[in-house]
């Protein structure tokens, strides 16, 4: 073995550091990312890490492969699989990482207790919100994560909210909900869903209209909230919005699966 195979070794072993480093300083951050590594060829090994910013780190050896695969690397991060995808000859394995979703109910309301306890079942982290400490309490969600008494608008700006972030407005009183949705209007949570009739739901986007924040914004809130299966009690209604939560994470409908 020669001295440039033992500097070629000591190179690659460097460089795996700086990758498996890199890796893990992103997951103990919880954040969204991918890393694409190329399974054949001549840059063999060759990694290029793609956040949902479209920014990255790391290089294919080739600009126009790492902008196709870049493209390809954020519709996966949005889909939240991982896959090899071909290059004419090249091989190169897609795998996208995110952290575990997060449900933020804001109002520790009735309908707010099964769906506490639906999010963990499903792998949510659980974060419930209100400003009033007789209804956030340990007694009420012994399920959640977090239990945060201070009012939502307070609180929102301090949080993580990106596209693995679940928010269900559940208080359906304008003091909660005008504040609560004008603070999200400036983030990308994946779904919000707002709980109250449809004059409800109008009379609140009126206001917020008034208020300055874009119709852009208000056409992704869905209100009234949930799937239709016509459910009465607290349990039903959460498994409604838990189901409509799930539809929206995976990209579909929610309707029927039947023949015919």
């Amino acid at each position: 073995m020669t001295l440039c195979d033992f500097d070629l070794i000591s190179f690659k072993a460097d460089n795996s550091t700086v990758w498996i480093d890199h890796i893990s300083q992103n997951i103990a951050a919880e954040k969204i990312f991918a890393t694409a590594t190329i399974l054949n060829g001549e840059q063999i090994g060759a990694k290029l890490i793609v956040y949902p910013d479209n920014t990255t780190f790391g290089d294919l050896g080739d600009t126009e492969m790492n902008a196709r695969v870049t493209t390809d690397a954020l519709a996966l991060i949005a889909a939240e699989r991982s896959e090899t995808r071909a290059y004419g000859d090249i091989q190169v394995f897609i795998e996208s990482y995110s952290p575990a979703p997060r449900l933020l109910i804001v109002g520790g309301v009735h309908t707010a207790i099964p769906m506490t306890h639906f999010g963990k079942l499903l792998g949510f982290h659980v974060t419930v919100v209100d400003g009033r400490g007789r209804f956030a309490t340990r007694e009420r969600f012994p399920h959640a994560d977090e239990l945060i008494v201070e009012w939502p608008d307070d609180v929102i700006p301090r949080l993580t909210i990106d596209s693995m972030t679940y928010v269900v407005i559940l208080t359906h009183d304008p003091k909660f909900d005008i504040p609560t949705l004008k603070a999200l209007s400036t983030t990308k949570p994946r779904y919000i869903g707002a709980m109250g009739s449809r004059e409800t739901r109008r009379q609140h986007m009126d206001e917020l209209r008034a208020q300055g924040v874009p119709d852009e914004f208000l056409k992704t809130v869905y209100g009234p909230v949930g799937l239709d299966l016509g459910g009465r009690s607290p349990e039903e209604m959460a498994l409604a919005i838990i189901a409509q939560i799930i539809a929206v994470r995976y990209g579909r409908s929610g309707g029927h699966l039947k023949l015919g």
